[in-house]
């Protein structure tokens, strides 16, 4: 592993842990269900940025259940963050079209 792999590892677990942490600070203080969502999208961001690096550096080798030869972790878990995003944006936008 080289000085690059190393800074953008570090890059991605600092800054995602940081997106996370204000996420998590502002879930204690909203409770409105799109922004729930976006903090739930966050932290699987998170948790997909978590899991790229262990699969990189070759931990998750064999302890991963697979459909067909793509661990079922790979197709999850990049789509959970758009997914939720995705609903938040649906609720906000089904909340101001019926209030016109």
């Amino acid at each position: 592993m080289d000085t690059g792999q190393l800074i953008f590892i570090v890059s991605r677990l600092f800054l995602g842990a940081l997106a996370s942490f204000f996420a998590i600070m502002l879930w204690s203080k909203i409770r409105d269900i799109p922004w729930m969502l976006m903090v739930i999208g966050t932290i699987a961001a998170y948790a997909e940025t978590v899991y790229s690096i262990l699969k990189n550096l070759g931990i998750t080798e064999g302890f991963e259940p697979k459909i067909g030869s793509v661990p079922v972790a790979a197709i999850i878990l990049p789509n959970l963050p758009t997914i939720f995003y995705s609903i938040a944006f649906l609720i906000m936008i089904i909340r101001k079209t019926r209030r016109r």
